[in-house]
């Protein structure tokens, strides 16, 4: 229930990050009348979409010296989802036909992307809340006031800074502390290992026996990059062999792949370079890319332990987005995973800001607890492991949750937890059109399927630009940067 007018407060906001989530939350924190300072540690907005073509000196990410490189984007990226579907709700990711330098295409590249994302940052005026270029490298309660927030940066230029704010939204992204595979026998296995997210072309890979480990979007992509220079790509994975049906499929996708071969996980890595499968066939690999995804990491948050990171679920978090017992002046956007990310962002930020403003009011701090533990219980029963904790999707095309039942299935369905929020702020959930187009593109998995021309969703584009002519961007109040 949203509380009286008068009981409308404005906050000191501060925003960790502007890459995709943090931009849409400094807009939604704005809109609800709050003070908003971005902190980004590089010189432009982007965050994950920002290209370099540089990597870490530790090309596994693992030495704790390493030169940190914070994207995760190689060089033939292209969006998995259409531009209709990806975008933010309320400022549509359409084609700029009036710029030659844009990607026109329904699928299209990182540079796109990141474009669109100054563009939202330039027509709300978001650089201006921005300091580029500035670290954050401890935020904890303030002593002297539970009720506010010290934050303590590092700009590039060494000089450190110190402010106070009412409250902090970390949307610092979850692309940089990769995950690595278990292999037996690793550490005397003589090739050289690549985690994902120091990949970016595959002319290190020319000529060579690769092995890749994974078949999520990235896998699937790298794996087809580095075959157009490589000898061999092999690629291992539990998800294409739990049934042949799935390995088959993914044959065909890759049929103009003649050098692609499809494997079980790996069982032992041996110090003669050989790489030995558990259905028992062995390659000797040059190379081994590790396509395994991504850690939470907070390493500026103290929080005495209210907030931890085990086996990738932060907890203890309500709905993914308020720890209990430091709500509402912690909260987090962007944790889950799989979901439509943008709109997700847009949702999850709209419910921050108006908690923040004292017209939506959270549960007691024991009653999302209860929520909470309840929760894990529900995934501990289904054997769902904690480190997908946070993973929101469609059940019915992801095969490990198949076996769910409708009323189990909620549990990590993206567009239950989207209709909730929704509920919570008083916006408008996921429109039919865009839970359509997402399911048509994630069953697309074969070699062309970004550039062909596609008859089934062109309803669904006429609905989609019928619901886009809704939207006449406001500006954000300039008396709100700082």
């Amino acid at each position: 229930m949203a509380p009286p007018p008068n009981s409308i407060s404005s906050r000191h906001v501060a925003v960790i990050g502007a890459g995709a989530a943090g931009l849409v939350a400094a807009r939604e924190l704005c809109r609800e009348g709050h003070t908003v300072t971005v902190f980004e540690r590089q010189k432009q907005v982007g965050g994950l979409w920002v290209y370099t073509p540089n990597v870490e000196t530790d090309l596994l990410s693992i030495d704790p010296d390493r030169n940190i490189v914070h994207s995760s984007v190689y060089q033939s990226l292209r969006t998995n989802l259409p531009r209709e579907c990806m975008g933010y709700c309320e400022f549509p990711f359409v084609t700029r036909p009036d710029d030659d330098s844009r990607d026109p295409r329904r699928y299209p590249d990182h540079r796109e992307v990141m474009m669109y994302l100054q563009d939202f940052a330039k027509e709300f005026k978001i650089d201006e809340m921005i300091r580029f270029q500035t670290e954050v490298v401890r935020v904890e309660p303030a002593a002297e006031n539970s009720l506010k927030w010290i934050v303590q940066s590092k700009s590039s230029r060494g000089v450190f800074g110190k402010d106070i704010f009412d409250a902090v939204v970390v949307c610092n992204g979850h692309f940089t502390e990769p995950r690595l595979a278990h292999i037996p026998g690793i550490d005397t296995w003589p090739g050289k290992q690549i985690h994902s997210h120091n990949y970016r072309v595959p002319d290190p890979f020319k000529d060579q026996v690769v092995v890749v480990i994974g078949n999520q979007s990235s896998g699937r992509d790298i794996s087809k990059d580095i075959a157009t220079l490589a000898k061999e790509v092999h690629i291992a994975a539990k998800s294409l062999m739990q049934k042949k049906e799935s390995a088959d499929a993914y044959k065909k996708e890759s049929s103009r792949y003649s050098n692609i071969h499809i494997h079980q996980t790996i069982d032992r890595a041996y110090e003669d370079g050989s790489v030995v499968f558990q259905d028992g066939e062995a390659v000797f690999a040059d190379a081994i890319v590790h396509c395994t995804g991504y850690k939470y990491r907070f390493p500026f948050l103290e929080t005495n332990d209210y907030v931890t990171v085990e086996d990738n679920r932060v907890g203890t978090l309500y709905k993914h987005v308020f720890p209990p017992a430091l709500a509402p002046g912690l909260s987090f956007i962007g944790l889950p995973s799989m979901a439509l990310q943008f709109f997700m962002f847009e949702i999850q930020s709209k419910w921050v800001a108006s908690v923040l403003s004292g017209r939506i009011k959270l549960p007691s701090e024991d009653k999302m607890m209860e929520d909470v533990t309840a929760f894990y219980a529900k995934l501990k029963s289904l054997g769902i492991p904690k480190r997908f904790t946070h993973f929101l999707t469609d059940p019915q095309f992801t095969p490990m949750f198949k076996k769910l039942k409708p009323h189990e299935a909620s549990l990590i369905s993206q567009y239950e937890y989207f209709n909730w929020v929704s509920e919570q702020c008083g916006c408008s959930s996921i429109g039919p059109w865009r839970v359509e187009q997402y399911n048509i593109a994630i069953k697309k998995n074969d070699d062309t399927y970004r550039d062909d021309e596609c008859d089934d969703d062109d309803q669904l584009l006429e609905e989609a630009y019928r619901d886009f002519a809704k939207f006449k961007p406001s500006k954000v109040c300039s008396t709100h940067c700082h």
